[in-house]
């Protein structure tokens, strides 16, 4: 039950669940030199505490289902707060990692939609139902991230049309840069709720739990007959999904299919 109730603190605010690994595993190896110093007589160095926190932070929070981005997060913070500490790291860099943070998680402050990365398997599930479609498709994707998938996606399907929506600052920065070169393919700054529905043949999301009870009559308000909605990994509450397809993958991700008008 714990664990669930981290992982979803995770998918809602990957930001707090970041900052409780790090105070856990730094309780946890207090605790351990304290018994190193007591028991053995033996201090281990600063540095190389800092570093086993580290570790530790970043391996925890990817078992409870931070995305890969915040490895090196999670391994860097305690370090470069040491190195800070010590005069060694100049003013400006923590700060920096935090407005980075920020620019990437800027829809979790407001939306509680923080940055998910589609994976792998879900962009291959998402290529099949993609491929079901006739050739010059229109997709979407509400809160397209760093544009990975619709970059790969485009590349894909040459004659079908790409659009990525996203108002993190720099997320969307990033994602405009990458998919420029693909003629197929834009990004639009701005909210979810601003972007219209209407002419596309499927819908692609992945957010939070958070909003999808409003996404859904957003969805059948908008979309026209036959066009599908997909959702990687959450649900909407009271609405069964048409078609589940099951991933398998570290994070029992999967993608939920509707149809808002037949």
């Amino acid at each position: 039950m714990l664990i669930r109730g981290l992982n979803e603190l995770g998918r809602r605010f990957p930001l707090l669940l970041a900052l409780l690994v790090q105070l856990l595993v730094a309780a946890l190896l207090m605790a351990l030199v304290m018994l190193a110093v007591n028991l053995l007589h033996w201090r281990p160095p600063l540095l190389g505490a800092a570093l086993l926190q580290g570790l530790l932070a970043a391996l925890l929070g990817r078992w409870l289902g931070l995305s890969a981005w915040w490895l090196p997060i999670n391994l860097a913070f305690v370090p470069a707060l040491i190195a800070l500490n010590s005069g060694n790291l100049p003013a400006w860099v923590p700060l920096a990692g935090f407005l980075i943070l920020l620019l990437l998680n800027w829809n979790s402050l407001g939306e509680r939609v923080p940055l998910y990365l589609t994976g792998r398997r879900s962009e291959r599930a998402l290529s099949d139902l993609l491929r079901e479609l006739p050739a010059d498709f229109a997709f979407i994707d509400l809160g397209s991230g760093l544009g990975g998938t619709l970059c790969r996606l485009a590349r894909e399907y040459p004659q079908a049309r790409f659009v990525g929506v996203e108002n993190a600052p720099l997320s969307f920065a990033l994602s405009w840069l990458r998919c420029l070169p693909r003629r197929n393919c834009r990004i639009r700054y701005g909210s979810l709720w601003n972007a219209g529905l209407g002419e596309f043949d499927l819908v692609y999301c992945f957010l939070s739990p958070a909003p999808m009870p409003r996404l859904w009559e957003k969805a059948r308000s908008q979309m026209r007959v036959g066009a599908r909605l997909v959702s990687n990994s959450f649900e909407i509450p009271g609405v069964p999904a048409e078609q589940v397809v099951e991933l398998d993958d570290w994070r029992a991700s999967r993608l939920l299919v509707w149809r808002p008008k037949r």
